[in-house]
């Protein structure tokens, strides 16, 4: 697998007496794991490891509605029935999508197996199995989870193994888990027994009065697996999309929809995917792509995803950003990116109510409002914006990348440096310094301290990693007695 060295475009941030570059990101990671992309390259035949890829889903549905589902921006298929068999495998294989799906000899063997992403465990092992006579028997343990997943790496570790958890993820109770309603203890072992975790819990479409519609807790499921995984794995979740019962207690909106994704995605969401099925007035695996109305509004929600994959992939940055709601009663909720030069805001509503939002954004001055035509003025750095009930806005501002001007004897460096199989351990500041970084996973923070002269200042940072892929960036300092 190539190597690829991670060391960002720099920007500035003045604290006190120094100036703060950051390579990548300059602050940890606030909304799960960091460049989760990059985690992939560990398997070579796993998901993409481009940073311009994020997983879009659809679960369980058929390879002759590969094409519709890629047009409308689905880029995986999760599970096949009764497969994988060579027939889907080569149907998949025409159509270019690629899919998760259980181990078996077919998958193992198939020349058409390139297809194959990841292995899937069974579906929903944290709930209550038929006991095949109308009974149910308790969950599948954890330690049956573990071991198959060990059987399955033993298999083949050249692909990750995902696993799909029910709605006890993110409510406890959920009475579905039977003898472990109320023991959301269980899920930080059943997350040993996979690569990829994800749960799935439908607020529109439940009945139960607890949770519907209660579309928080979409991301409060992607909060609790990721204090599962310790942001170590990348976490997805499911959306439903579609009228799923005849008692199901409503059809979801297309902002309902919209709604649920982003939630998901500010909260940390490494990817996601729509269950299409509905069983009124009759079955209908492939009910999404039969209603004009939602499909049209998922392939805009899924083109607004994938071209910010990029940014997604990116490292987060926590506590720059503030953010206070006028309504109590309505917390919104921030992600904060940095990429291409723009500073990039998503943020949440996240219950159903009105409420204004002010923003405290250092360095803006006129934020875009992404997708709604229209920008706001940040005087000093701070806004004012509107939420509806579970409104989105998606918010970005070009970065000052002016050289700071600094009245000081030396100035303190520090970022971020990461990579795709092992972060570097060192960078090199004016070519002479080396300064050690403190590694975490694939990534790494460093600092160092430089001392300047009076006048303009040249500072040149750079990193290599194993493979000898180096990578570079630049920042002035201008000191001015």
């Amino acid at each position: 697998m190539e190597g690829r060295c991670g060391m960002k475009g720099l920007r500035f941030l003045p604290a006190a007496a120094a100036v703060l570059c950051g390579i990548a990101m300059t602050t940890p990671a606030a909304n799960g794991m960091d460049c989760p992309h990059l985690y992939y390259a560990q398997w070579a035949n796993g998901p993409s490891d481009s940073e311009d890829f994020f997983p879009i889903a659809v679960w369980l549905q058929s390879p002759y509605n590969a094409a519709g589902y890629e047009a409308a921006g689905i880029n995986v298929f999760v599970g096949l029935w009764e497969g994988p068999t060579e027939a889907q495998l080569s149907d998949l294989t025409a159509a270019g999508m690629d899919v998760y799906c259980h181990q078996n000899g077919v998958g193992l063997t198939s020349t058409n197996n390139a297809i194959i992403r990841a292995w899937t465990q069974d579906d929903e092992p944290d709930n209550a199995q038929p006991d095949g006579g109308g009974g149910y028997d308790p969950p599948i343990l954890p330690s049956a989870i573990i071991a198959n997943y060990d059987a399955m790496r033993a298999a083949d570790s050249t692909r990750p193994v995902y696993l799909n958890l029910g709605q006890g993820a993110a409510w406890d109770n959920w009475y579905g888990r039977g003898t472990r309603t109320n023991h959301p203890e269980d899920y930080y072992e059943y997350v040993d027994g996979c690569d990829i975790a994800s749960f799935d819990i439908y607020p529109v479409n439940s009945s139960d009065a607890e949770v519907t519609g209660n579309l928080w807790y979409v991301p409060l499921g992607i909060d609790r697996l990721r204090a599962c995984t310790d942001d170590a794995k990348p976490v997805w979740c499911w959306i439903e999309c579609t009228k799923i019962a005849a008692d199901s207690a409503a059809k979801p909106t297309p902002a309902q929809v919209k709604s649920e994704v982003w939630m998901a995605l500010i909260h940390g969401a490494n990817g996601f995917g729509y269950f299409c099925h509905s069983w009124t007035p009759s079955f209908d695996e492939a009910a999404l792509l039969h209603d004009a109305e939602m499909l049209a509004a998922v392939t805009e929600l899924n083109a607004r995803v994938q071209s910010l994959a990029a940014v997604l992939n990116s490292p987060t940055a926590a506590g720059e950003v503030a953010v206070a709601s006028g309504n109590a009663g309505v917390p919104v909720d921030i992600m904060v990116k940095h990429n291409g030069g723009y500073t990039y805001v998503f943020a949440a509503a996240m219950r159903d109510d009105n409420t204004t939002a002010t923003f405290t954004l250092p360095g803006a001055t006129t934020v875009e409002v992404m997708d709604e035509g229209r920008s706001i003025p940040a005087p000093g750095g701070s806004f004012e914006d509107g939420f509806s009930g579970y409104g989105i806005h998606l918010y970005r501002f070009p970065e000052d990348m002016t050289a700071p001007a600094v009245d000081a004897s030396d100035v303190v460096l520090s970022g971020t440096v990461s990579d795709d199989t092992a972060c570097p351990a060192a960078v090199i500041v004016n070519g002479v310094e080396t300064v050690a970084v403190d590694v975490t996973g694939l990534s790494g923070t460093w600092t160092a301290e430089v001392p300047l002269a009076s006048g303009a200042n040249d500072i040149s940072l750079s990193a290599a990693d194993s493979s000898g892929n180096e990578t570079s960036a630049e920042v002035e300092v201008t000191v001015v007695p």
